[in-house]
């Protein structure tokens, strides 16, 4: 009997092994089934987000592809954006983040602007939890992320270049215009440039932003033109902006004075095409992909609705292109990378979870 008891026993605890050992097992396996599809998951429950995209100016080639880059990422993570167009006036650019807000859009990505104008509606953002990724505006919130252009490196490279093929001669007109951050950025880059190099003389400056910017540049570039009418009077133009430049390289064109060489900053598909003239002033240009801009604002937007940890800034690297670099045959900034290194190919923004 006793044996019998014993016997009884064993086998009870063996059954109890089995499923205590059975249970552990399936335990395991879910966990790892859940490991293996979070990202995959978490990324399915973003499709259909709302994405406000707020804008001080939507103005020119570089704005159409800077949307273009921030729409073309969105869709891949299947929401929609929504533009709102300031038109310069930062009051109603205030009063558009205002209207983000209050329409529950998802996320909120700002383009320009000045801290005065958003600070405020930004931090009620983020007080309704509604993340916001910034573009090119000094706006310093907890929790906001902001992206900026290396602007000094890119001010740098073109004045460098202009220094190089003037031997260090020149006398230049800076167009420029205070009140955005970028460009207060470039002219500090600008004033350390003149500082080093001695044989670079300042002849005229101007600049505004206006909404046919390129159009008043080239009529206030002609003003300056019979100003200085003699050859030898003017020998390059710095365009701290691609309006400025294009505005410029007309009334240069116009004027037959084609010996006075642009250098400018941003590219898009038209500045290319001004570049490429063999025959035209416009020899280079440092830039940042537009749509690279837009893509990499876009991945930040999705990380933090994703619940990721993002920095509170960003800088994205430039390039400088060259018309030298370029072949004969027509270029757009989608097929720029095949001849320039870096151009267009920014992997910044994209962690492991969108891969998947």
């Amino acid at each position: 009997m006793k044996k019998k008891v014993q016997i009884l026993f064993s086998a009870f605890l063996i059954a109890i092994l089995a499923i205590v050992s059975s249970a552990c097992g399936t335990q395991s396996t879910s966990t790892g089934e859940q490991n293996g599809t979070k990202g995959a998951n978490a990324a399915g429950s973003l499709a259909g987000k709302r994405i406000a995209l707020v804008m001080q100016m939507n103005l020119g080639t570089f704005s159409a592809q800077y949307i273009s880059g921030v729409k073309e990422e969105v869709g891949k993570f299947g929401g929609q954006v929504t533009v709102f167009a300031s038109d310069g006036d930062l009051a109603r650019m205030a009063a558009n983040v205002d209207a983000a807000i209050n329409q529950k859009f998802d996320a909120i990505l700002i383009d320009h602007g000045t801290p005065e104008a958003l600070q405020n509606g930004v931090q009620k953002a983020v007080s309704k939890n509604i993340p916001v990724v910034v573009f090119d505006a000094n706006i310093k919130v907890p929790g906001v992320t902001v992206l900026q252009q290396d602007d000094q490196e890119m001010a740098r490279s073109v004045l460098d270049k202009l220094a190089k093929d003037s031997g260090g001669k020149a006398n230049i007109v800076k167009i420029w215009v205070a009140g955005f951050a970028p460009m207060e950025r470039r002219q500090v880059a600008y004033e350390e440039f003149m500082k080093n190099n001695p044989g670079i003389k300042e002849v005229a400056a101007f600049g505004s932003a206006t909404a046919n910017t390129a159009l008043d540049t080239q009529a206030q570039m002609e003003a300056v033109l019979k100003k200085y009418p003699n050859k030898g009077d003017i020998t390059a133009v710095f365009a701290a902006w691609d309006e400025f430049a294009k505005g410029a390289t007309r009334a240069i064109e116009q004027a037959g004075r084609t010996e006075i060489k642009v250098y400018g900053i941003d590219m898009s598909d038209e500045d290319l095409q001004m570049i490429q003239n063999p025959k035209g002033p416009w020899v280079a240009s440092a830039a940042v992909d537009p749509k690279d801009i837009g893509r990499v604002q876009v991945r930040y937007a999705y990380q933090k609705l994703h619940g990721d940890k993002t920095p509170d800034n960003v800088v994205l690297k430039p390039v400088l292109v060259t018309r030298e670099q370029l072949p004969a045959e027509k270029v757009t900034t989608d097929t720029l990378s095949k001849h320039i290194k870096d151009w267009g190919s920014s992997q910044q923004g994209i962690v492991d979870w969108m891969k998947k």
